[in-house]
């Protein structure tokens, strides 16, 4: 049976189960051979995107955050239900929250700044609260992973839902302020509410500019071609730290040696990684693994692109 696969993003999870044949995986590019080849076919590739990169000329004058618009302005000090609730967005405000629209401000970039409109702070409450959480009987103390049911087979689908904690975030406070964000431009001081929140120990922002001032991401352009056999795409960067990205990658279920590859120029940067691929019948399931690459020089302004699709990578604390 070849390999068929269902990208979920998953906790720590382990799986028993036989695994595909080599060449045959996401993509499908064929055989990878051994690892010396597979890195060969990623700089090929990375290069092939790299040079296809077209971003125009709003890339560079106007504003697009390539960075999730809720933001985290220093840590938070979460255990695991707050974490659950950041990530599941479930808040429940305790305070009147203002529907009158400020004044347009400016975004501070490291080469200018640009004045955009603003929405208001009940318009950002409401990009922010993402529903409420499942109901639960009490508050349990952790949260729970449900165990596979009996009779399943290694191909059958693998439900990931687990059980949390079930308790929203509750919001206090409210004020008018600025984020650090990543954008085309390079990180930018982007006004935002900034939400206080009774169980975290930093202000949670959501960024204040009005949809209709944000410039619209690239879209990717990328070889037509299925991905060569033992190289796999990136999904999102997780940390940007000087030289250093850390990302992850889609794998797998029975995927082995997940290795960060990058490709780096003046202009832009393109990433993916290596795997072993098995042999054999693989669970239905793609794992989303973290990895970490350095680069020579800081990413500063550069696209972080994918060797996959193209596209470009955003910065996600969810």
């Amino acid at each position: 049976m070849g390999r068929r696969f269902r990208v979920m993003v998953l906790p720590l999870l382990v799986i028993v189960a036989a695994c595909a044949p080599a060449g045959s995986g996401p993509g499908g590019g064929g055989s990878g051979g051994g690892p010396g080849q597979s890195r060969e076919a990623f700089a090929q590739r990375a290069a092939e995107v790299a040079g296809a990169w077209r971003p125009g000329p709003g890339w560079s004058t106007g504003y697009l955050p390539l960075q999730d618009a809720t933001v985290l302005t220093g840590d938070p000090g979460f255990n695991a239900d707050t974490e659950a609730a950041f990530r599941s967005g479930w808040y429940r405000d305790q305070i009147e929250l203002p529907s009158t629209v400020p004044a347009d401000a400016a975004i501070r970039f490291p080469d200018g700044t640009l004045t955009v409109p603003l929405v208001s702070a009940a318009e950002a409450y409401r990009q922010l609260d993402r529903g409420d959480p499942p109901p639960c009987e009490g508050r349990p103390r952790a949260a729970r992973t449900a165990a596979p049911t009996a009779g399943t087979r290694p191909d059958d689908p693998v439900s990931t839902q687990a059980a949390t904690a079930c308790l929203p975030l509750t919001v206090t406070g409210v004020t008018l302020g600025t984020a650090e964000v990543r954008t085309s431009r390079g990180v930018a001081a982007v006004p935002a509410w900034l939400f206080t929140v009774a169980e975290l120990t930093s202000t949670v922002a959501r960024l204040a500019v009005a949809p209709r001032a944000v410039t619209a991401v690239p879209e990717p352009a990328a070889p037509t071609r299925p991905l060569p056999g033992g190289v796999v795409g990136a999904d999102q960067l997780r940390q940007v730290d000087g030289v250093r990205l850390t990302y992850t990658v889609a794998t797998g279920a029975c995927d082995s040696g997940t290795t960060g590859w990058v490709r780096e120029q003046d202009d832009v940067v393109v990433v993916g990684g290596g795997v072993v691929q098995g042999t054999g019948e693989c669970i239905e399931l793609a794992v989303l693994t973290p990895v970490t690459v350095t680069l020579r020089a800081p990413l500063g302004a550069r696209p972080v692109l994918d060797v996959a699709s193209g596209r470009v990578l955003t910065l996600g604390d969810r």
